[in-house]
C-alpha cells in the first residue's frame, strides 16, 4: 500500500474559557475546524445539557464520530476528555487513571479504522503531581501491552502536565515508543514555554511535521496551543 497519511491533533481547550477570561465554545470550534484533522482529541470539555457546548455540533453530524470520556458528572454537564474523528470508531473503552484523593482522571483507548489499517488511539490528560503521572503512564504502558485490538499503529496524545523533561515518566515513555520527532512548547498559549502537550507514535517514524498551531484564534481561544502533526500509513515513510 502506497503510504497515506492523516492529520492528528490535540488540544486542551481550558473549559472554551481563553486568555480573555471569556467563555467560548463557538471560538474554540473555529480553532477546531481551522485544523482539518481527521482526529482531534480533547482534554477539559465542558457538555452542557442545554447545548451550548464544543462537542454539539460534532454530534449533530453524520461526518464526525464522538466519543466522550467524561471525568466528572455534574447535574448541569459533565467534564473530561473527548475524541473527535472522522474516522469509523471500531471499539473503544475508558481507562481509569484516577488516583486517591487527586482529582479524577481517564483516558479513552479506541480503536479506529482507515481502509485496511487499524489505529490504536489513548487520549487523556494526566495530574498535576508528579507521583500521580508516574501511576498514570505505567497504567497507559499496561494497556498498551494487553491491547486486543491487533493495531497497526499506536497513537497516544494529550495533556500530560509533564514539567520535567527527564522525569521517569517521560522516560519510560520513550523506552515504550522511541524518541519522539518533536516536542513543540504549547503552553501557555501567548507564550509558550512549556511542553505539556504530547504525541506519542509506535512505530515513531509514523509521525511527522509536528507543530503547535499559533494561527487564528489558537493564543486567545485557550491557555494551550494545538498541536498537530501528519500520522503516516502503508508503506514505511
Amino acid at each position: 500500500m502506497p503510504t497515506q497519511s492523516l492529520r492528528v491533533a490535540t488540544y486542551n481547550i481550558h473549559g472554551c474559557v481563553g486568555t480573555d477570561r471569556c467563555f467560548d465554545p463557538t471560538r474554540v470550534r473555529r480553532v477546531i475546524d481551522r485544523l482539518e484533522a481527521d482526529l482531534i482529541a480533547l482534554q477539559e470539555v465542558e457538555t452542557y445539557h442545554h447545548g451550548r457546548d464544543v462537542l454539539a455540533p460534532y454530534q449533530d453530524t453524520d461526518a464526525w464520530y464522538v466519543i466522550s470520556g467524561p471525568t466528572l458528572r455534574r447535574e448541569q454537564g459533565h467534564y473530561g476528555n473527548a475524541l473527535i474523528t472522522r474516522l469509523p470508531v471500531q471499539d473503544y473503552r475508558l481507562i481509569d487513571l484516577s488516583v486517591e484523593k487527586r482529582e479524577a482522571r481517564s483516558a479513552i483507548h479506541a480503536a479506529l479504522r482507515h481502509n485496511d489499517t487499524v489505529i490504536e488511539v489513548l487520549a487523556t490528560h494526566l495530574g498535576l503531581k508528579p507521583y500521580e503521572r508516574r501511576q498514570q503512564v505505567r497504567r497507559l504502558i499496561q494497556a498498551m501491552s494487553e491491547s486486543d485490538f491487533h493495531a497497526d499503529i499506536t497513537l497516544l496524545m494529550g495533556d500530560f502536565n509533564e514539567w520535567f523533561l527527564w522525569g521517569r515518566p517521560l522516560r519510560w515513555l520513550r523506552a515504550h515508543f522511541g524518541v519522539p520527532s518533536a516536542v513543540p512548547r504549547s503552553f501557555p498559549s501567548r507564550f509558550p514555554l512549556f511542553s505539556l502537550d504530547q504525541m506519542w507514535v509506535s512505530p515513531p517514524a509514523r509521525l511527522s511535521d509536528v507543530r503547535a498551531e499559533r494561527g487564528g484564534m489558537a493564543r486567545e481561544a485557550s491557555d494551550h496551543l494545538p498541536l498537530i502533526a501528519q500520522l503516516h500509513y502503508g508503506d514505511q515513510p
